[in-house]
């Protein structure tokens, strides 16, 4: 098929490039000029394991196109994605402003029969909106149905989980669009030995499935937190109690790690886009708005400790900060506890040395007006002279440090693991004073 991706983020250039290497012609359009030029040189604009070797690849054998022109794109294209962001308003709403700009120019540009899909995670009751706009700006021949098809990747494995999905969702009311959308998905529906789940559906339970979905997640992180904090105050070690809880069936091991809490792209929106939906259908969604409030007791957790181990007075304290991104094996900065802990720590007066393996340029123009936060090489560097050392991402670069060496270099053997990466007795019997979290 010849289809095109309005959008060239983790969602649109990972999914544009993995359908591109099963044999489809892709076009990816953005607005940039300069990213779309170095798109075409294989210079990507995110950082994702793989991703790299597999834009380089299906560039060289023409099946991906980066353009900034509708056409011949959207003309030419039986499917249309719109991957664009949704990031929240203040109210935490979604701005779906982009996402009906991109409609309109989609519908101006449309030619015979086109399947029209939002890959962005939008509230319920967007396909109306945008229907409407393509229905009153598209050329009088020109015929589309709509659909929805969530993703569901993980950053930093955001290719494996497009590749062999744990589902796929097609929300549709069209029978026409359904079949085009269900073969376009079957060289990843028939996963080797393995079919994959595909849910077929109407529009809204499709954009409510995603929603919910990363609800869900946020949810067990913030459960498996308040379980940390609970353990801590009776004496008992709140990661064997998530293990214990995580072997039985009905409730699964993943996403019930204590540590310094969520952020990213993901979760910190949906949640809020998900508690502004409830609010303006009159239902006071308390569990989740509990969420986000333990969430934030998680984060300052981290800050809390700090301060204790250095005996609230962080005036001319050293700290160092390993790991700034979001998550290990990405460069996402979003919504990423770090920003947080560094801020609240500098404001009590700390100087921080940080090293992140690859978010570090995001990083510095995140921080490009605090001071008193320094960009260092590695990680030894981080700990040189400092106080205490503190670590918010679970690089696993980080796991294999020398912690002799480590403690050599820092003026104060403290140590706030927040992330429960080290095996507290061996850390302790190094000399280090160590926090982990529900530890």
């Amino acid at each position: 098929m010849t289809i095109t991706f309005i959008g060239h983020g983790y969602v649109g250039l990972v999914t544009a490039t993995v359908f591109a290497e099963l044999g489809n012609t892709v076009y990816v359009i953005g607005h940039t000029p300069e990213k779309i030029e170095n798109l075409k040189k294989g210079i990507l604009p995110i950082y994702e394991p793989g991703l790299e070797e597999l834009v380089k690849r299906n560039v060289k054998a023409g099946r991906l196109l980066f353009t900034l022109d509708y056409k011949p794109a959207v003309p030419e294209s039986e499917v249309v994605f719109i991957a664009v962001g949704t990031p929240p308003k203040p109210t935490g709403e979604a701005d779906l402003s982009v996402v009906y700009a991109v409609a309109e120019e989609v519908g101006k540009h449309l030619d015979g029969y086109t399947v029209l899909i939002t890959k962005s995670t939008v509230p319920v009751g967007t396909s109306e909106k945008v229907r409407e706009i393509i229905a009153s700006v598209k050329p009088e021949k020109a015929e589309f149905d709509y659909a929805s098809v969530p993703e569901f990747l993980r950053e930093g494995q955001a290719i494996g989980d497009t590749q062999h999905p744990d589902r796929i969702v097609i929300g549709t009311d069209s029978k026409k669009a359904e079949d085009t959308l269900v073969k376009l998905h079957e060289p990843i529906v028939m996963d080797g030995t393995t079919k994959v789940n595909v849910v077929l559906t109407n529009i809204p339970t499709a954009e409510m499935i995603k929603y919910a979905s990363n609800a869900f997640l946020a949810t067990k992180i913030s459960f498996a937190n308040a379980i940390a904090q609970l353990s801590e105050s009776v004496g008992a070690n709140g990661p064997d109690v998530l293990e214990a809880i995580g072997l039985d069936k009905r409730i699964g091991r993943f996403f019930l790690n204590a540590g310094a809490g969520y952020g990213g792209s993901c979760f910190p929106k949906d949640v809020k886009a998900l508690i502004a939906i409830a609010d303006q259908h009159k239902y006071d969604f308390k569990l989740l708005k509990e969420v986000e409030a333990i969430n934030k007791e998680a984060i300052m957790g981290i800050v809390k400790k700090t301060k204790h181990v250095l005996h609230n007075d962080l005036s001319g304290k050293t700290v160092g900060l390993l790991g700034l991104s979001f998550k290990p094996d990405t460069d996402d900065m979003r919504d990423a506890p770090a920003i947080i802990i560094a801020r609240e720590l500098l404001k009590a007066g700390a100087t921080i040395k940080t090293y992140d393996p690859i978010a570090m340029e995001n990083a510095k123009r995140i921080f490009a007006k605090d001071e008193g936060i320094h960009f260092v090489d590695d990680a030894y560097a981080a700990a040189l002279d400092a106080d205490v050392l503190v670590v918010v991402t679970e690089w696993n670069e980080f796991r294999q440090l020398n912690l002799s060496k480590v403690k050599q270099h820092m003026k104060e053997p403290n140590l706030i693991d927040g992330r429960n990466i080290y095996e507290p007795e061996t850390v302790k019997q190094l000399g280090f004073t160590y926090f982990g979290v529900g530890r």
